[in-house]
């Protein structure tokens, strides 16, 4: 008998995302679970129209508390995490309809994943292979509580899928500097939390390796210029997530 599955996604103000996100999941998921964070756009009128399951919250308790939130709404057998700027290939939803159709060997899987920067799919620089945990039998997994980078925990031995999942990431670098402020601020306040220090010297120094990482050692160089500018908006977010961490300190001194 085949497994159903809920494909569970957290969103905010994602009107320009969710559309086509929502698109690769009609017609062969059975519940669509969105969790959104006070959208002040279409985002929720667009999940409800897909027939999209639907909780607003109007607090943030950070990624990994959101996420554990739309998954408590899933009902289904199985669950698939997907952001608002992923898309599910036909390809890749083939394969997953191949796996409930049968008995899953495994409780969970990881999916490859190819990413978007700026109007190209990076193949280096440590983007690719991309493995994410995102498919996994209802209650054989959690999401971590991370503010930032939460993960999905499972219980059991964990598979491989073959077929890629879409990630169009970036899309262009108004949207680049957005995500490195953003990134670097939550990433800057776990670590402050977690009892870390930094410096400025400390602030340049990560800054630097992390472009000498993403260049180099992970070859972004073979990307080209776009391989060249995400090596740099890397040493970016790297760079403020620790003066940022200086300053939090610098200003629990003043108090």
């Amino acid at each position: 008998m085949r497994k159903t599955i809920s494909a569970v996604l957290i969103t905010h103000n994602e009107a320009e995302n969710l559309p086509d996100c929502l698109a690769s999941l009609q017609d062969w998921v059975d519940e669509i679970v969105v969790v959104d964070n006070h959208s002040s756009d279409d985002t929720v009128r667009i999940a409800q129209q897909h027939g999209a399951k639907v909780l607003q919250t109007p607090d943030w308790p950070g990624f990994g508390v959101q996420k554990n939130r739309a998954l408590d709404l899933a009902t289904c057998d199985w669950v698939l995490s997907i952001d608002a700027d992923e898309r599910v290939t036909p390809e890749l939803m083939a394969e997953i309809q191949s796996i409930l159709a049968t008995e899953p060997m495994l409780k969970a899987y990881e999916i490859p994943r190819l990413s978007w920067y700026c109007g190209k799919f990076i193949r280096h620089a440590g983007w690719r292979p991309d493995f994410v945990l995102r498919l996994f039998e209802r209650g054989s997994a959690r999401f971590s509580d991370d503010l930032v980078h939460e993960r999905v925990v499972p219980t059991g031995k964990v598979g491989q899928l073959k077929h890629a999942l879409l990630h169009y990431s970036y899309r262009n670098f108004s949207q680049v500097l957005h995500k490195v402020n953003a990134y670097s601020s939550a990433s800057a306040q776990q670590a402050f939390a977690s009892g870390k220090r930094s410096s400025v010297a400390g602030a340049m120094g990560h800054g630097a390796w992390a472009f000498f990482r993403t260049y180099v050692l992970r070859a972004g160089f073979l990307d080209g210029s776009h391989g060249l500018a995400l090596s740099i908006s890397n040493a970016q977010t790297s760079y403020y997530k620790y003066l940022k961490l200086w300053q939090m300190a610098q200003d629990l001194d003043k108090h």
